[in-house]
């Protein structure tokens, strides 16, 4: 099996029914609908999609998919390894202050769920405490197609140079989550767990992470019979980070220390981040 990926030809945005990268006006371009949207396709993707064995959780390699998996296992190696001195300074920084964050400093920061919201915004301001000009995204996009819309929140961060020019960098401090499938094969797990804990570096390599963590995601499933479903498909996992957004350094203010339940889960996704990172 040929394990490059081809990337479709043409802007992502064109296809996606949305608007160039970039900040902007976001409202538009996106669903209301996008999580009831979301909810119906894995919903008739479980009913109608997901044909095969099940007889175990956790399914075994094939000689041929084994082959597959462990060609781009050592492509992530080399994508970690690969990084240049300001993102391995900027991940080290990242981390440190990571660990530093204690469940007390997390503060409600939205009325709805909360997704770990109050862990970007401790984590933005303490990284801007430290000079950095960080801030939480928030990026929307419309569905189309077999690609169902949603939103997504990350951080980033804008490094100047000495000529006036800046370079973006991402910044996702779960990233590990965005790549979990059912009935995984065991080399599918050991690729996934060799992902960063949290990703840290540019659009270009954090595709480069997409595009193998979809070709890995496809061939285990497929060892199961199962296709892939559309909330791992390339085109929805690069939507989270290339749609258009909007730049936040605090909460607003009227959601700060409003009440949500499901805030309290976020102490606990901390705790999981730290002890792996």
């Amino acid at each position: 099996m040929d394990c490059r990926i081809c990337m479709a030809t043409g802007d992502l945005w064109m296809r996606l029914g949305g608007v160039g990268g970039g900040v902007g006006d976001i409202g538009g371009g996106f669903s209301h609908e996008s999580e009831h949207d979301l909810a119906v396709m894995v919903s008739d993707f479980l009913e109608n999609g997901s044909s095969g064995g099940t007889e175990s959780r956790w399914s075994s390699d094939s000689d041929s998919g084994f082959c597959d998996l462990a060609h781009l296992a050592d492509k992530i190696s080399y994508y970690k390894k690969s990084v240049d001195q300001y993102v391995s300074d900027l991940l080290s920084v990242v981390n440190s202050l990571m660990l530093s964050i204690k469940g007390i400093d997390l503060h409600t920061v939205k009325s709805g769920p909360c997704n770990a919201s109050c862990i970007r915004f401790s984590l933005v301001k303490l990284l801007r405490f430290s000079g950095f000009d960080a801030a939480v995204c928030a990026s929307k996009w419309q569905g189309s197609g077999k690609v169902p819309g949603g939103d997504h929140e990350y951080i980033d961060v804008v490094n100047y140079n000495d000529t006036g020019s800046s370079e973006r960098f991402i910044i996702d401090i779960d990233f590990r989550s965005h790549f979990e499938i059912a009935r995984a094969v065991h080399t599918y797990d050991y690729i996934l767990n060799s992902l960063p804990v949290v990703y840290v570096g540019s659009l270009t390599k954090l595709n480069q992470f997409l595009q193998v963590m979809v070709e890995a995601a496809r061939s285990s499933l497929k060892q199961n019979s199962m296709p892939l479903p559309p909330w791992r498909s390339l085109a929805y996992l690069q939507a989270k980070w290339q749609a258009p957004y909007n730049r936040k350094f605090k909460p607003d203010e009227q959601d700060v220390n409003s009440t949500s339940p499901e805030h309290k889960q976020c102490s606990g996704r901390l705790k999981r981040l730290q002890s792996l990172i």
